[in-house]
């Protein structure tokens, strides 16, 4: 299959192109840069130049290829207007891709996230929250896979709070940076909250599969730890920068604080079960020790 892809730079993006180029696709990348468009040629990709927001350049991407994962997200998110702004240009550029393949019964794959369920863990069968700061990503994931109906093989893969890849990405990163800036390990709330996480290499595993064989309108979830605690998280990282571990308030975290301070744990047994999706990489307190003072 040859396959246009967005985001293959990035953490998951990485890793998905390496997973389909190892498995016999073809890729197709959108590059935003020089240093992008060489990363991407030197693994075996051809690139397309653009930027997410040329949709037009999407919906080239798109006609030319059998498959499209769409992974790309803008890089600034640290205050709620710019979170707000990239989350309208990923949902513009889902729209644009989306349409793009209506009639073709072609697969397009796009990320999302996991849903928090008070009082449980979440699974595939529960909806997308279409509320809160990242509501609006619920609403375009959503419109995505209603393309069902309209000859389109749209599927999302839910991400957990953390990708991890050599203790670096997702929440736990976000963590990381913020205890380096402020000399503490801080964690928002009591630090019991769970969150999800997933190695980046086992995530594109699952990306490849719902690209090959998942069927219309479908989500999965790309959970490979179910629940570490925010605390056990903040543990690992203070113990590898020689830090102090401490409750900070959640306003530390800007945008992102009342998500991370969310009980939100997440199964994967129904993806398992269907996919045959079976990750086998270090699970994130693992994979934390890779951090370097």
């Amino acid at each position: 299959m040859h396959v246009f892809i967005t985001g293959g730079t990035g953490t998951i993006g990485s890793a998905v192109v390496t997973e389909l180029l190892g498995n016999g696709h073809t890729v197709l990348a959108l590059a935003r840069s020089d240093a992008s468009a060489h990363t991407l040629e030197g693994v075996g990709a051809k690139v397309l130049r653009g930027e997410l927001t040329d949709l037009d350049v999407l919906r080239s991407g798109a006609a030319q290829c059998d498959g499209v994962i769409s992974l790309a997200f803008g890089r600034d998110y640290g205050s709620p207007d710019a979170l707000a702004q990239a989350i309208a240009e990923e949902s513009a550029a889902l729209t644009a891709l989306g349409e793009e393949l209506v009639g073709s019964h072609r697969p397009i794959v796009t990320v999302s996230g996991t849903p928090w369920i008070p009082g449980r863990t979440s699974t595939e069968a529960d909806p997308l929250p279409t509320d809160g700061p990242v509501g609006d990503r619920g609403r375009s994931v959503n419109a995505l896979l209603d393309l069902a109906s309209r000859g389109v093989r749209g599927t999302a893969v839910r991400m957990p709070r953390t990708v991890h890849n050599q203790g670096q990405g997702g929440f736990a990163g976000l963590l990381t940076d913020q205890a380096r800036r402020t000399g503490v390990a801080g964690y928002p709330g009591d630090g019991t909250q769970r969150w999800p996480a997933v190695h980046a290499l086992d995530a594109a595993v699952l990306f490849r599969l719902a690209l090959e064989s998942a069927p219309a309108g479908t989500a999965w979830h790309a959970v490979a730890d179910e629940g570490d605690t925010v605390r056990d998280i903040a543990t690992v990282i203070g113990r590898r920068l020689g830090l102090p571990v401490e409750a900070v308030p959640q306003e530390n975290f800007g945008p992102f604080g009342p998500i991370f301070a969310m009980d939100q744990p997440a199964s994967s047994t129904h993806t398992r079960d269907a996919l045959g999706w079976r990750p086998t990489h270090p699970g994130l307190l693992e994979d934390l020790g890779n951090i370097q003072p």
